[in-house]
């Protein structure tokens, strides 16, 4: 597969991968993938990522329901990025992040300090039974 070659993996063979929220251009999550799972996410038409604490392929939403349907994969202009542009299922509004918050960046920094800008949608507990 001559298109998996053209991208930059990492000397552990895998990429960073930003998820974008289609319409509202969010970004949800970073995560990383290696070449099967960049393979399975063209495939499926759905994320798969590479977990590097489990240290095995992730289907996003397996556990949660929180499936990332995507429709377009981007490789950025030195080939050692993806960018994938998503519609996050299985909440609304969708939840992409593991704390239950629509995306992992909820944090911003003001006034010296982080702060919390965006709401839990759903209380991780009841997620991850």
């Amino acid at each position: 597969m001559e298109w998996l070659e053209q991208v930059k993996w990492d000397d552990q063979g895998l990429v960073p991968v930003i998820a974008q929220e289609v319409g509202s251009n969010d970004v949800l999550m970073f995560a990383f993938m290696n070449r099967e799972a960049l393979c399975k996410t063209a495939e499926r038409g759905e994320a798969v990522y590479w977990s590097r604490s489990r240290q095995r392929l992730w289907h996003k939403g397996e556990e949660s329901g929180h499936i990332q349907k995507v429709h377009e994969i981007r490789l950025d202009c030195d080939a050692d990025v993806v960018l994938l542009k998503v519609t996050q299922l299985g909440h609304e509004p969708g939840i992409a992040c593991h704390t239950g918050r629509h995306s992992c960046f909820f944090n911003v920094y003001r006034d010296g300090q982080w702060q919390v800008v965006e709401p839990v949608l759903k209380d991780p507990e009841r997620i991850y039974k």
